[in-house]
């Protein structure tokens, strides 16, 4: 349709789309025609937004003739487009039943002819949907509506890293290094939670974190993630074994020579994202792309401190080390990531400012809800996601530092280092060596579970000889002998203990008897039951008369006008100027054809028309109710609503 000229056109392609209240459209269309205001389609349709009637996105739509498809299936309405990349479209809607805001990745149409694409697009909501994190973005649902495959997703209202400090580098401003090292340590923990569940993103950059309203970070995009644990990954055997999957400025040196790479590599693009936060430069910006993936193999990227001097020597370090060309040289895990900048993680940063928040419409407000109170500075991070109760490090009574003791990291190395001390960590006592060498055989403990409440262990019982006391053991003092009455009341009281101990398990004997008793009675019963009425003959029907729950074709229900009956046919046209009616066949009004009449009433918009069209077209349907006939429109059934039209199952 073209685009509309005039403020009427507008109005009537809103009415059309149903996004508008009709009292809202006919108000404004008034004050056009009184006054001449709005006297633009751009003055009208900021109007609308204003009111909290339409988006951005369904304004621009509607002003390029646009007024169909602002709903996918009955579920979720279109808000806005948050973005688009190679694997599809991402828009913000709303559920319409739950009334809550959700993402929805869409598989473009198009990307259907190619069979890898969808197989890709499914690998990928299987990733996610294993995840379930603070600092990874949810996944809801997968679902499919006609040729359409889309992926529902947790709604992370912020920005992505890569816009954030892109616009500080065009403003010719620096990073907070603190805030830097918060945000890092966050993306660390998320993926340490991936990590252990065996999966490796394969494409952390600034572009895959996103930093909410609150100065939380979300790990978002699973799409290139691999499944470890398991032998073999057909999908990404079959289509990622002859290319370089991920991004070249973060790319680790490793991850271009082959697509057998581990954690290690996501650890070195969470380095370059570092690096970017620091200096508002990828690690090396010159050159072609193979030009790139050579360089993070052979050089070394501009030092940091040649750019800003700022910035603390401890997280320059990290930055190092994470950054380094062999893997066996980086962190192992991410965990030990936030351990190392947990010194400057600790320290208080306020919530992110609202110019590096996107802006929201007041449609999009309204559906949000309140915000949350962002008066106060944010606690730190360490005592957040690091607390010795709550939790990763609540896994066994201790940080994860002590999983890298008992790995022992690739050199064994056990040395104190910063995030020592910002939390220290204390001497293993027997039964925590025990707990911790239990919890080595079993594996690692998945970050998204932790303990409820912090349990202290029971002291260990001192064993001379066993290394668990220090020095000479204590002699334990000595009692003074009893008496002999004495001694006759402690039999007694043992006695009477025993006796009860006694009766309370002839209680539960007794208990159990009779539950035994009483199930072996219903089997009997059910089975007498069951066999009485296998013997009952059924009840015949009484002569010339029909079913209760008979099913009528068209040519029966000619004989039955009048009658409330079922009616089953298959619906092979639409028609109807004001109410909608499902003929059996494709002339309307046919001598030997039928019809499901759904009042005009029932319509509120022409899109609740074509759904319910969409809905019922070529399907074969059964409608009950009053069987009518008129000279021109035949044999037919009213129904005031078609939740009393049931689509028949195929095969039935």
């Amino acid at each position: 349709m073209p685009a509309p000229a005039t403020v009427p056109e507008f109005l009537e392609l809103v009415r059309k789309s149903g996004l508008a209240p009709e009292n809202k459209i006919e108000e404004l269309l008034g004050r056009s025609r009184a006054t001449g205001t709005p006297q633009t389609v751009d003055q009208a349709a900021a109007a609308l937004v204003r009111d909290a009637q339409l988006t951005f996105f369904q304004a621009k739509q509607l002003k390029l003739g646009r007024y169909k498809r602002f709903t996918i299936g009955a579920k979720y309405r279109l808000l806005e487009l948050i973005g688009a990349g190679g694997m599809g479209a991402v828009y913000l809607c709303e559920h319409t039943l739950m009334k809550r805001l959700v993402a929805l990745k869409v598989l473009p149409v198009e990307k259907l002819d190619d069979h890898s694409n969808l197989e890709r697009f499914y690998r990928e909501a299987r990733a996610v949907a294993a995840l379930d994190h603070p600092n990874i973005v949810r996944a809801y649902d997968i679902d499919q509506y006609d040729k359409l495959h889309f992926l529902v997703m947790e709604y992370v209202d912020g920005t992505s890293l890569q816009e954030i400090i892109a616009r500080y580098a065009f403003e010719k401003k620096r990073f907070d290094p603190i805030r830097a090292a918060h945000y890092i340590a966050q993306a660390a923990v998320g993926m340490q939670h991936a990590h252990e569940l065996g999966m490796v993103h394969r494409d952390i950059k600034p572009g895959n974190l996103l930093l909410d309203r609150t100065g939380v970070i979300k790990v978002l995009d699973m799409g290139l993630a691999r499944f470890f644990n398991k032998q073999q990954d057909s999908v990404t055997e079959k289509y990622d074994d002859k290319c370089v999957l991920g991004t070249a400025d973060y790319l680790a040196p490793e991850q271009a020579r082959t697509n057998v790479v581990d954690v290690r590599a996501d650890i070195y693009s969470l380095g370059g994202t570092l690096y970017f936060m620091l200096t508002g430069s990828t690690p090396f910006p010159d050159g072609t792309i193979a030009a790139k993936l050579v360089a993070h193999q052979t050089r070394e990227p501009r030092p940091v401190e040649a750019i800003r001097s700022d910035v603390p020597a401890g997280v320059l370090e990290v930055l190092r080390k994470m950054m380094a060309k062999e893997p066996e040289d980086r962190y192992q895990q991410p965990m030990e990531v936030a351990e190392a900048l947990a010194e400057w993680a600790n320290m208080p940063v306020p919530p992110p400012p609202e110019r590096e928040m996107p802006t929201l419409c007041p449609l999009v407000q309204a559906l949000a809800g309140p915000s949350a109170d962002r008066s106060g500075q944010q606690p730190p991070l360490a005592r957040v996601l690091f607390s010795s109760n709550r939790g990763l490090f609540a896994r066994s009574g201790g940080s994860s530092a002590n999983i890298r003791s008992r790995s022992g990291g690739p050199n064994g190395d056990s040395k104190a280092t910063a995030s020592n001390a910002a939390f220290p960590i204390p001497t293993k006592s027997a039964s925590r060596a025990t707990l911790e060498a239990s919890a080595a055989v079993g594996g690692p403990v998945s970050t998204a579970r932790a303990n409820s409440s912090s349990t202290a262990p029971l002291p260990p019982r001192p064993v001379p000889g066993s290394g668990l006391t220090k020095g000479k053991t204590k002699p334990k003092p000595k009692l003074p002998t009893p008496s002999a009455e004495f001694a006759k009341l402690a039999s007694a009281k043992a006695l009477s203990a025993t006796s009860s101990r006694n009766r309370v398990w002839l209680l539960v004997g007794i208990g159990v008897t009779i539950a035994v008793l009483f199930v072996v009675a219903a089997v009997v019963a059910y089975q007498i039951g069951k066999g009485n009425k296998a013997e009952t003959p059924p009840t015949q029907s009484e002569p010339g008369k029909p079913a209760a729950e008979a099913i009528l074709t068209p040519a029966q229900a000619a004989e039955r006008v009048g009658e409330e009956h079922t009616v089953e046919f298959k619906v092979r046209s639409v028609a109807g100027e004001a109410s909608l009616e499902l003929n059996s066949e494709v002339e309307a009004g046919a001598a030997d054809g039928f019809a499901a009449r759904i009042p005009a009433s029932y319509f509120k918009t022409a899109a609740d028309r074509e759904q319910v069209e969409r809905e019922f077209a070529t399907k074969t349907i059964r409608v009950h109710g009053k069987i009518q006939r008129e000279p021109q429109a035949g044999l037919f059934i009213e129904v005031p609503t078609p939740r009393q039209i049931k689509i028949t199952p195929v095969g039935k």
